[in-house]
């Protein structure tokens, strides 16, 4: 073995084999412990999983049952004191700079993890290698580094530890929740940080998954990719893989005018792009309507009345909601549509006897809607009473 190793690679080489290496470990934890683990929005072969079971203990240590536990916790407690990595709660800094010790603080909870963590591996290599030696998982990869590329092998295996913790832990469950671009309002602060999932697995993309938590496809937008669902299309391809479940992909049949319980089964499915709609094609232009003098005045005031009419009513503080509250004091017709914007979640909270009173209350709402005069509202009804779910690229 020289001072390189049994490869002897030069320094770009070595660069390239350390973002391909890094680059399994993300498809790892996108495709293996959080699409088809965590949530069961696909099926892996057998073969493709225990891949990718051997390839996480090498490169992080890290067991199947505790990161899913940990994950299903924080959607089931997201943005309370229980999440176990919140920026709402605990601030970015800590999330960003100690990803790694909450989870290790969240994964040490075993009687979350066991509630949690529920339908995991359970097998002899889980029980007899994964569990009991998962240190040792990543000191054999320091074993491998150093004999296969020298020198470079300490700084790759080094990349390859902090890779999980910055990226994982740190960007996606700090940034993730603070900063980026909203394309949906599920009741938490998950952003799309970049609308190009490449990186980070399409796990970039968080908002779009909050939304959807058990879609194997992240990206919902034309311009927008996840590169962790192309794997899995691929896999898919190669029989490896089975989609259980994407994300609903809405239309409006034109003509349809009968809110029947076909409609109502697309409304329900896609409620997250209902108010989506809801606000770009409600929300927005009345207010622009409503609140303009003119063109400076109207970027202006729009864009802070837009965060606060779109924003879930729990997600504001009191300084918010009092704002909110002048703005809607001061105009009857944004008034009306945002009490109709709850009215339509109320919808969907209450605990209806049945499909029948749960579509008598929406057609309700879609007669009362469209008697109000307000154009945009009127049309936004019309077009709901149109609603139907397009085949997806499930199966």
């Amino acid at each position: 073995m020289t001072l390189y190793g049994l490869l002897d690679v030069d320094i770009l080489s070595a660069v390239l084999i350390t973002l391909g290496m890094t680059h399994i470990t993300i498809v790892a934890v996108t495709v293996y412990l959080h699409r088809a683990q965590a949530h069961r929005a696909l099926d892996l072969h057998p073969a493709v999983s225990h891949f990718f079971r051997f390839w996480l203990w090498l490169t992080t240590g890290m067991l199947t049952k505790e990161w899913v536990g940990v994950h299903r916790r924080h959607h089931a407690k997201c943005e309370t004191a229980e999440d176990p990595h919140s920026p709402q709660v605990l601030g970015l800094r800590k999330v960003l700079g100690e990803g790694a010790e909450l989870y290790a603080q969240a994964a040490s909870d075993r009687a979350a993890v066991e509630r949690y963590g529920q339908g995991t591996p359970d097998d002899w290599l889980e029980r007899r290698l994964y569990s009991r030696f998962s240190w040792q998982g990543v000191a054999l990869m320091l074993i491998l580094d150093v004999v296969l590329f020298g020198v470079y092998g300490i700084v790759i295996w080094a990349v390859q530890m902090l890779w999980i913790p910055i990226f994982a832990a740190g960007v996606i469950n700090g940034v993730g929740h603070y900063f980026g671009y909203r394309n949906f309002e599920p009741p938490d602060a998950s952003t799309n940080i970049v609308p190009w999932g490449i990186l980070i697995g399409g796990e970039e993309l968080h908002n779009n998954h909050h939304a959807f938590p058990s879609s194997a496809r992240l990206s919902s937008k034309w311009w927008e990719f996840d590169i962790g669902w192309m794997y899995i299309r691929i896999l898919q391809a190669l029989r490896l893989a089975k989609v259980r479940r994407v994300a609903p992909n809405p239309q409006v049949v034109p003509g349809k005018s009968q809110l029947d319980l076909e409609t109502l089964r697309a409304v329900i499915t896609s409620r997250m792009h209902v108010f989506a709609r809801y606000g770009k094609e409600v929300m927005v232009p009345v207010s622009r309507e409503e609140l303009c003098r003119d063109a400076e005045h109207c970027k202006r005031l729009v864009r802070r009345a837009r965060r606060l009419l779109l924003t879930e009513g729990q997600r504001l503080d009191l300084a918010a909601r009092g704002s909110l509250e002048q703005i809607l004091a001061k105009n009857q017709t944004l008034a009306t549509v945002y009490q109709f914007r709850e009215r339509l979640q109320e919808i969907w909270d209450r605990k209806a006897p049945s499909q029948e009173a749960l579509l008598h209350a929406l057609q309700e709402w879609c007669q009362q809607a469209e008697a109000t005069g307000i154009q945009a509202l009127e049309r936004f009804s019309r077009n709901l009473r149109g609603f139907a779910l397009t085949p997806t690229l499930a199966h």
